[in-house]
């Protein structure tokens, strides 16, 4: 017996069938559902089969467009998963071309952009998942190690985002002057430090808490609040200072004073900060 979504040809061979968008319901085609029900309603698989327009048919079987975006997100483990991927990745998926790909990117890059875009008004930090929403989508797919630096005014509303490291970032040899240098530069009156683990997991480690520890005493002697230290996962994230990690009272190694005094000394200190007020979230 032969199942719905199979049919013969004339040589007598089974051939798999699948419906196409224009064969369903209009209640169940992304596009229309959309329309009538708002994008949210929709899966990522449905949302990115209105992205790719057309299936695929390919020697003897056949695959709708939602069939094809359902296999893209469970192949490659996610929209995380896609955005990683290089086009030469998704053109060896079965039925993706160049022109499927880039479509893929473009909505991907479309997104991402959006979240770089600062309103009128520049975001406040109130708590470690201000900064983490701003960044994780961004940072959490990213197969190598960034090191960011976010300078915030003292109302803790972010001036910009610097971008410290792009690589592989080897705590031990981040220079602690290097993190403040914009934020002097800036006249910042706080910063949060963001670093991803390509791992997925974001748990610190040692030299992480190390690391911490010597940029929050440089802080101390330049008068610059470190709010916070994040840690970037593949779905989550670590607050430093929540978990009281590398956040305790100390001195800095001579080593690390002898660093951050010159460094800062050879550049000059602004006298004033931006907007004198309430620092801490």
């Amino acid at each position: 017996m032969i199942g719905e979504n199979s049919q013969h040809t004339a040589a007598g061979s089974q051939v798999e069938w699948h419906p196409k968008i224009k064969d369903l319901p209009s209640s169940e085609r992304p596009r229309e559902r959309l329309l009538r029900h708002g994008a949210t309603t929709l899966s990522t698989a449905e949302l990115l089969a209105i992205i790719l327009r057309t299936g695929t048919r390919t020697g003897g079987s056949s695959h709708n467009v939602t069939r094809l975006a359902e296999d893209l997100v469970t192949s490659f483990k996610g929209l995380s998963g896609l955005s990683r991927s290089a086009i030469s990745d998704l053109c060896q998926h079965k039925g993706v071309g160049p022109a499927k790909a880039a479509q893929i990117k473009a909505a991907l890059e479309l997104g991402r952009r959006l979240l770089q875009e600062q309103p009128e008004e520049a975001p406040q930090v109130r708590c470690p998942a201000d900064v983490a929403n701003l960044l994780q989508l961004e940072m959490a797919p990213l197969d190598h190690e960034q090191f960011r630096v976010v300078l915030l005014d003292t109302k803790n509303r972010i001036i910009q985002t610097h971008k410290l490291y792009d690589g592989t970032v080897n705590t031990s040899l981040v220079r602690v002057a290097e993190v403040f240098r914009e934020a002097i530069r800036q006249n910042s009156a706080a910063i949060v430090i963001v670093h991803n683990h390509p791992s997925g997991d974001p748990t610190p480690s040692q030299e992480d808490i190390r690391l911490t520890a010597d940029i929050v005493r440089a802080g101390r002697l330049l008068d610059v609040d470190v709010l916070d230290h994040l840690v970037i996962g593949r779905r989550s994230f670590v607050s430093l200072r929540e978990r009281r990690l590398g956040f305790d009272e100390g001195s800095l190694s001579l080593q690390t004073e002898h660093e951050v005094v010159s460094r800062v000394a050879a550049r000059g200190r602004p006298r004033n900060k931006r907007e004198e007020g309430p620092r801490r979230p």
